[in-house]
């Protein structure tokens, strides 16, 4: 019964696509986009690394995992934020999601740096990559108010669980590779650093 229910939840909350209009549109495929360009670009890397003969951590493969999880959470958690719960979303926890959002890229490009640079970006990654964990939290105290109160449904709940854990499982994933300093990495690149 509670499962057929969830079912129907699900079913309602993503046919709700068809109330988009232009603008959501371009926010949910710039949004959902990026991150599938994140996950695609991810997993390439490795692969290609792999076929060069580069030896990967196992932590390296969770980040293509952790980005795939997060997009498919974000995929559908933004049809809601973009239709039902859009007037609440436009205030503070608009903000709030936009100050994630840019700590969450900020990490993920520090971290990039940290390869030919570990010394200098190591400790700004990681300070963007708590702060964006902390604004997370900050954004799941507006959906636990706003289920509590009635005002949400399960889906939207689920999906910032898988949301945590994806984002959680590739920023950590990163982290650990990175404070290990990139083992792998050179080979993956076809020669010595950059």
């Amino acid at each position: 019964m509670a499962a057929t229910s969830f079912a129907s939840e699900l079913r309602v909350y993503l046919g709700r696509v068809r109330e988009f209009d232009r603008g959501d549109w371009s926010v949910y495929v710039a949004w959902v986009g990026l991150m599938v360009g994140l996950t695609a670009a991810l997993l390439t890397f490795l692969l290609v690394g792999r076929a060069r003969g580069a030896d990967l951590p196992v932590e390296a493969w969770l980040l293509p995992a952790g980005a795939a999880t997060f997009t498919l959470a974000i995929a559908v958690d933004t049809i809601g934020h973009r239709t039902i719960y859009k007037e609440s979303i436009r205030r503070a926890e608009g903000l709030v999601h936009q100050i994630t959002i840019a700590c969450g890229i900020a990490s993920c490009v520090l971290l990039c740096a940290a390869y030919a640079q570990r010394a200098l970006w190591f400790i700004p990654a990681t300070v963007f990559a708590l702060l964006s964990f902390l604004y997370s939290l900050v954004d799941e105290a507006f959906h636990w108010h706003r289920y509590w109160s009635r005002a949400s449904d399960r889906v939207e709940m689920w999906s910032h669980l898988f949301i945590l854990i994806g984002h959680g499982t590739m920023i950590g994933a990163w982290w650990l590779w990175c404070a290990r300093g990139y083992p792998g990495v050179a080979s993956a690149l076809g020669g010595g650093r950059v």
